[in-house]
């Protein structure tokens, strides 16, 4: 391999990187918002 495949196939992968971290969000988790609580608060006896 010559050093402009390699620094070409580094860039690459740094921008792929990159433009995965900032990218927009493509997660499928559903849209659930705040869950309520439904119990009882822990008391410790003293």
């Amino acid at each position: 391999m010559n050093i402009s495949k390699i620094i070409a196939d580094v860039s690459e992968y740094i921008w792929t990187a990159f433009a995965r971290i900032f990218g927009p969000n493509d997660d499928q988790y559903p849209e659930v918002g705040v869950q309520p609580f439904e119990g009882e608060p822990y008391q410790e006896n003293s």
